[in-house]
């Protein structure tokens, strides 16, 4: 077969496209990757990735050995990898947002497909794009903060009512007052939410990580939604080892990952059926906590989209079940940013898994950045 269509486009390609081996170094790059990265063809050979990527999430946070590595990822899965967002470059003037696609090869065509593996990446500029979002962020937030005041001072004045502060209230009286908080609270989640993305995009997001006790934390996350599953009727259990792992994490942000992901679960999981936080051992740096239901699983049209931001399902109880698509977006973010990865599994009416990892606290070293 004639290839030359295909060298063509490597070396003609708008997009910068690097060839790296198993062991991480560049073997191969066409003129667009020399001229993006400010690389010339004679150097760049040979090198280690990180010295020339130097992948980063969208809040700065070094990929290079962890287990959000996109090139570690796929060469562990060998499954391909299309669209993700990073900050890649390592010299001055020459780091960018990109768009990453990573596919798995044989980059040795002189053995069998289970010899020598590599991956083809190619990332395309998006610093134009960036600009318009960048905008548009500055704008909902503007508008996010300018409606938590009002909102919290609504929710302020029903709570005094609800107490009976203002005189005393008939049953009635507070039985739609009640609903008129739990509507309040829902506006002022969403405003957080948003608030907290346009942060995290503009590179305020910070996290403080700690040594956290796993079983602890997943206690907590669990009393506090008993209550909602209670009304679900759904069953929420845990299965952690004895002892308990001790993860180096910020707790509040690594709770609330929990949250979103148990709150998901309990939505759509049918009356009688159960959640469960499990956790299994991963590497020595990281632990894989899971998020397990009986549920009805995500559709096969919805799956490619479920970590977006915004996005709903098209489940036919998506409408009673409530929600605003921020979730699953929010608790990525969170678990890349501790140098985790996130992701599902799941089976249509039989249920879901989420599950991500997160750094081990290690004696006398921070596992994160």
């Amino acid at each position: 077969m004639n290839h030359q269509y295909l060298e063509a486009l490597f070396a003609n390609s708008p997009n910068a496209i690097i060839v790296v081996d198993q062991h991480f170094h560049v073997l191969d790059c066409n003129p667009a990757a020399s001229g993006a990265f400010g690389w010339d063809g004679a150097t760049i050979h040979g090198r280690l990735c990180s010295d020339v990527l130097k992948c980063r999430n969208l809040n700065g946070m070094v990929l290079c050995g962890t287990s959000s590595c996109p090139l570690q990822r796929v060469m562990h899965s060998q499954k391909p990898l299309a669209n993700e967002s990073l900050l890649i470059g390592t010299l001055p003037d020459h780091t960018h947002e990109y768009s990453i696609s990573v596919t798995p090869v044989n980059v040795d065509q002189n053995v069998s497909d289970s010899g020598s593996s590599g991956v083809v990446f190619s990332a395309r500029d998006m610093s134009t794009a960036r600009i318009a979002t960048h905008l548009r962020a500055n704008f909902v937030s503007m508008v996010s903060h300018e409606l938590r005041t009002p909102l919290n001072s609504v929710h302020g004045f029903i709570d005094l009512l609800l107490q009976g502060h203002i005189g005393p209230l008939t049953a009635e009286q507070q039985t739609y007052l009640g609903y008129a908080q739990e509507g309040v609270q829902q506006l002022i989640s969403i405003v957080e939410d948003i608030l907290f993305l346009t942060r995290s995009d503009s590179g305020q997001f910070e996290i403080r990580p700690e040594q956290v006790n796993l079983r602890v934390l997943a206690r907590q996350v669990l009393n506090s939604l008993q209550p909602q599953a209670i009304k679900a009727a759904v069953i929420l259990n845990k299965d952690i080892p004895v002892p308990s792992p001790i993860l180096y994490v910020d707790p509040q942000r690594m709770k609330q990952v929990l949250n979103n992901l148990v709150t998901n679960a309990i939505k759509f999981t049918p009356p009688g059926g159960t959640v469960t936080i499990r956790a299994r051992p991963y590497n020595e740096r990281f632990q894989m906590i899971s998020v397990e239901d009986t549920g009805y699983g995500i559709p096969v049209e919805d799956q490619p989209h479920i970590f977006e931001r915004f996005y709903q399902a098209n489940h036919h109880l998506q409408s009673k079940m409530g929600g605003y698509g921020l979730g699953l977006s929010i608790a990525k973010l969170i678990v890349e940013q501790h140098g985790g990865h996130i992701g599902f599994d799941t089976v249509p009416e039989k249920g879901s898994s989420f599950y991500f990892t997160a750094p081990l606290y290690v004696e006398a070293s921070s596992p994160v950045r």
